[in-house]
């Protein structure tokens, strides 16, 4: 569902990827990201056919984070094309997500 993505892998993921990609910034210790995954969850299981649902942990890859400008989480960001269409920083409504999310498709 969603796909742990690290310095090995960004490329071929996320800049290569013909479909959008949806990058979750996150960190084991935040509370409000752990709040915001099963919005997450949810949609990754509605739109995993046609979106590459990724997760970045913000400790383990500063060199992703400081490329994408990162400073608060949760973050949210929408690609297509390895372009940043939009993005969300802190909670929002699974609607928010999901209106995001049809911009893409």
């Amino acid at each position: 569902m969603f796909v742990e993505i690290t310095k090995d892998n960004y490329e071929e993921i996320v800049l290569k990827s013909d479909k959008p990609v949806v990058l979750d910034f996150y960190a084991e210790w935040c509370g409000p990201c752990k709040n915001l995954l099963p919005i997450l969850e949810h949609l990754a299981l509605d739109y995993s056919k046609n979106i590459v649902f990724g997760k970045v942990n913000v400790d383990l890859e500063q060199e992703i984070t400081e490329n994408y400008r990162v400073k608060n989480i949760p973050c949210v960001i929408f690609l297509k094309e390895g372009e940043t269409i939009q993005r969300k920083i802190g909670s929002d409504s699974k609607d928010a997500y999901e209106n995001a999310i049809r911009v893409l498709i």
